[in-house]
């Protein structure tokens, strides 16, 4: 979907779900995929990684297959990414079809260390042939407990992944305390969960998934309530930002839709994640909304409200834009009569 929002989520049933894997260079994602791949719950997994050169197995554990992909001893396939992502991905896709590798049920895909994971969410989101084959599941980022802290101030691209990340582990806590680097993590995305990665067994890449429906109340609770507790504007004199918007009145789906799709059109390079739980006129259920940049996952409706709260919360990572504007946003929206206006003591 571009620029705009549409109602339902019965597109995703039956698409391969996608996690990707970032992280700077030295944080360690190398090391905690090793661990993954060698973990037999991820049979059935796809993985792409960037060069087999920098992945660690034995070489008793790789069987080839016709020279491209690998199939390894838990199940997984494994497949560096020499082209283009979109080419890599169709081909694994076709070969899966013509039953030249097994059929997949997942996919892993691991960046480089200097990758911004901007452009790979975008593809995955934008290109219509892989939008009917793929879906986006959960972005992961690894941040050191040695040097995290250090790469977060000094590297644009350590800070852009780690505000888009849904999820962020912290390495190498045996080798110094994670407080620094998970205090850097929070003031970039404060809506993003933190683990230890000594906790981040193979399990996480499908608990983590916010469209496994055994998982989306517990994750659309996780970054809803991180938000009150970590909007503290910009990040340590950095362009980063994390807004907290809360909407009192029921929304119309369709004027909602067009503020979003207005406000993506304008700003959608500035704003880096968009989530929400939405109250929306007419449903019993809330639904589900979440974006990177100009696309926007299709919604989905939880089964039941995930706490007692039946306001409409949204959250914005944004990347030089104000939150001032967020609300400047709605409010011309008011002006024009569409009934968006925040809650008192929104950090809009």
């Amino acid at each position: 979907m571009r620029d705009g929002v549409t109602r339902g989520s019965a597109g995703y049933r039956g698409l391969v779900p996608l996690t990707v894997l970032t992280g700077f260079l030295g944080s360690g994602k190398t090391t905690l995929l090793n661990r993954w791949l060698r973990d037999r719950r991820l049979a059935g997994c796809a993985v792409l990684v960037n060069e087999f050169g920098e992945i660690g197995l034995d070489h008793a554990v790789l069987e080839p297959l016709d020279g491209a992909p690998v199939l390894l001893a838990n199940g997984c396939i494994c497949c560096a990414i020499r082209d283009d992502l979109r080419e890599a991905l169709w081909r694994l896709d076709e070969r899966r079809r013509r039953g030249e590798i097994p059929a997949y049920t997942h996919v892993v895909i691991e960046t480089t260390g200097v990758a911004d994971p901007a452009p790979i969410i975008a593809t995955l989101l934008n290109d219509p042939g892989l939008r009917h084959r793929y879906r986006l599941g959960t972005v992961f980022a690894t941040v050191d407990a040695v040097n995290g802290a250090r790469d977060l101030a000094r590297r644009a691209e350590a800070r852009k992944q780690v505000a888009c990340a849904d999820m962020v582990f912290v390495t190498k806590t045996d080798l110094a305390a994670p407080a620094a680097a998970m205090d850097a993590i929070r003031a970039l995305n404060s809506h993003a969960r933190i683990v230890k990665a000594d906790a981040a067994d193979a399990g996480w890449v499908a608990r983590a998934d916010i469209y496994a429906a055994r998982a989306r109340a517990a994750e659309v609770t996780a970054w809803l309530g991180a938000g009150h507790a970590g909007d503290s504007g910009h990040a340590h004199g950095m362009p980063y930002a994390s807004s907290h918007v809360v909407l009192d009145a029921a929304l119309d789906w369709s004027a909602f839709g067009l503020w979003l799709t207005m406000l993506l059109h304008v700003h959608g390079d500035r704003i880096l994640r968009v989530k929400g739980l939405l109250n929306i006129a007419g449903s019993d259920t809330p639904v589900v909304i979440n974006g990177v940049q100009h696309l926007v996952h299709p919604p989905f409706h939880l089964r039941r409200w995930p706490d007692q709260d039946r306001r409409s919360r949204l959250v914005f990572i944004t990347e030089g834009l104000p939150p001032a504007t967020l609300g400047a946003s709605l409010a011309a929206f008011n002006a024009l009569g569409v009934r968006l206006s925040p809650a008192a003591g929104s950090s809009s």
